[in-house]
């Protein structure tokens, strides 16, 4: 059982800039991947590598960003959330320095691996600062704003990459990533608060951040909740590693029809989530979630259909992935209010586990797209796998579909802790 906390209140300013404050915070991790993506066939030629080496660049983000999370929250918790914040961002900028100065592929993969471990503060501390201020369906209201601005990091991000690219060369994108690293210790310095009081913060010594983990392992409502988001990253990330290849080797389109593309089924992403932030007033999270779930996955066998038959061509294919990706939106935000709910006490240390499993299971299932074929077929059936299982995890971890549902998550959230099981 946890002890009661004190109501939460929906004071905290929720004006535009607050959002895109936190928004620009949760999408430093996307933007360093995403500009950097146009930049790899130029890394290989530049750095006399292989494209498997290039590659592993990417996978050095995403690993060094899971275990800087799990590192991080646990911090935030100890020291407050404007410390750990300015010092990831400021080694960011620092880092990201050194990597257009890099000499060779492998100093390179090193330098991404601490990247993406510090600059998984401004994510981490991101959720936290949302918990710390918000809970049940405010949360959820406000996390699906914040899905505006993170959502606009992939429809942007690699465009500005190439242009930066093209008008210099790609260790010019690392000058920018430090620069929107400097931009973001200045706003963070000079208008973010602290949201965690002294009296709030835990120990920190390494026995305490144990023991919380271990708290967090042992919950299994938690840990079905914490996995979702990673298992829609997942399927977000497998559109993404197989939709380039599909689109212009498989259907013909070109370089520019599919950037087109993307940043049209980007929208559906943006979109789906504004839509939650307006169902959220009038629907518990947890009725969004499990309805979410099942929409997507009959959504993500429609679109196998598509790609088996062939039905519709290229826009078919359009069509169906733009569906899927738009029930995409209303799931991380509810699923990780959901989560976060009875752990305000250590916001920090949950939120890192959210964003670790984010960070790992879509590292792990992307890939299996290339493994399968990389081909529309497989893209679209490592997408129903990702849908499959989510609804599965949340059948089995939690009460959702349940008779009688979930009780304490069956109103809009009233601030106050609940036990856990």
């Amino acid at each position: 059982m946890t002890e009661p906390s004190p109501p939460q209140t929906s004071k905290a300013p929720r004006s535009v800039k607050y959002v895109l404050m936190l928004g620009a915070l949760a999408a430093l991790p996307a933007l360093t991947t995403d500009m950097y993506l146009p930049s790899l066939p130029a890394v290989e030629a530049d750095l006399h590598t292989t494209q498997t080496a290039v590659q592993l660049t990417l996978s050095g983000t995403l690993v060094g960003g899971g275990i800087g999370q799990l590192v991080i929250g646990p911090f935030s918790d100890r020291f407050g959330r404007r410390l750990p914040l300015l010092i990831g961002i400021s080694l960011h900028v620092a880092i990201s320095l050194l990597c257009s100065l890099t000499p060779n592929i492998e100093t390179l993969t090193g330098l991404r691996v601490l990247q993406g471990f510090f600059n998984a503060a401004a994510a981490v501390v991101a959720l936290a600062v949302i918990r710390d201020r918000f809970v049940g369906s405010d949360a959820a209201q406000l996390l699906s704003r914040l899905m505006l601005v993170i959502g606009v990091a992939p429809l942007l991000a690699p465009t500005v990459g190439q242009a930066i690219a093209g008008l210099w060369n790609w260790r010019a994108v690392f000058y920018a990533l430090a620069l929107i690293g400097l931009v973001l210790v200045a706003i963070v310095w000079k208008f973010m608060p602290e949201t965690l009081p002294g009296d709030s913060r835990s120990p920190g010594h390494p026995r305490h951040v144990a023991g919380a983990y271990w708290v967090l392992l042992r919950d299994r409502h938690f840990m079905a909740l914490a996995v979702i988001p990673g298992l829609g990253l997942a399927l977000i990330m497998s559109y993404v590693v197989g939709s380039p290849f599909v689109f212009q080797n498989e259907y013909g389109l070109t370089a520019q029809q599919f950037a087109l593309v993307f940043a049209l089924n980007g929208a559906a992403l943006v979109l789906s989530a504004q839509l939650n932030a307006a169902l959220v007033r009038k629907f518990p999270p947890v009725r969004i979630l499990r309805t979410a779930l099942l929409v997507q996955l009959s959504l993500a066998l429609v679109l196998l259909g598509v790609v088996a038959t062939g039905a519709g061509g290229a826009a078919g294919l359009v069509a169906g992935l733009w569906l899927v990706l738009s029930a995409q939106g209303m799931i991380p935000a509810n699923a990780s209010v959901l989560a976060l709910h009875n752990y305000g006490h250590m916001a920090g240390t949950a939120a890192a586990v959210i964003g670790a499993l984010q960070s790992g299971v879509a590292g792990l299932v992307s890939p299996l797209v290339g493994l399968l074929g990389g081909n529309s077929l497989s893209m679209a059936s490592v997408m129903i796998g990702s849908c499959t299982v989510a609804v599965l995890v949340l059948a089995l971890g939690t009460p959702a579909y349940r008779n009688g549902g979930w009780p304490e998550h069956a109103g809009h959230g009233d601030g106050q802790r609940v036990s856990a099981d």
